[in-house]
């Protein structure tokens, strides 16, 4: 506990919390948004079109937005930390913040089980979908809100009594 203790109370962490300045707290938390949205928003692109929807898009091009999920991911994931460095006790000591990260976890990998189920080969819009892939479209959808949801109630809901 010490240690997060000096964590937060870091110099750094004073900036994002007390910084003053559109380019602390504001900027981190637009560029967590921003990534968030794009991660998201492009796994349920993906999925809706696993799902049925825009059958005339095609596959193959599809597969090329995966590096660019993992660096909305990589966005996401540095501008959280910063996130979580200037307010560490409190959201260490709340189970909404272990639920969202247990739901990222969850979508994540269920974006990489598509990518391997889905996305690998070659002529994947001459061949018809493998069994379960669209079972993987749901949970993937049903994982990413579950997620987003959970990072806003992070903002209503305070650390559980005893945990702190």
């Amino acid at each position: 506990m010490d240690f997060i203790l000096r964590l937060e109370d870091s110099g750094f962490a004073s900036w994002v919390r007390e910084g003053g300045t559109l380019w602390s707290y504001p900027a981190i938390l637009f560029c967590h948004t921003i990534g968030l949205a794009t991660l998201s928003g492009l796994n349920a692109g993906i999925d809706l079109r696993l799902l049925g929807f825009a059958r005339r898009v095609p596959l193959t091009p599809l597969r090329s937005l995966f590096p660019l999920m993992w660096f909305a991911f990589a966005i996401t994931a540095l501008s959280g930390s910063a996130l979580l460095v200037a307010d560490m006790a409190a959201r260490l000591g709340s189970t909404v913040f272990y639920v969202k990260l247990m739901f990222v976890a969850l979508a994540l990998t269920t974006m990489q089980l598509i990518k391997r189920r889905v996305f690998t080969g070659e002529n994947i819009d001459d061949r018809p979908l493998p069994s379960g892939a669209r079972a993987l479209a749901v949970a993937s959808i049903a994982f990413w809100i579950a997620a987003t949801t959970a990072g806003r109630l992070m903002a209503y809901l305070g650390p559980v009594s005893g945990l702190e």
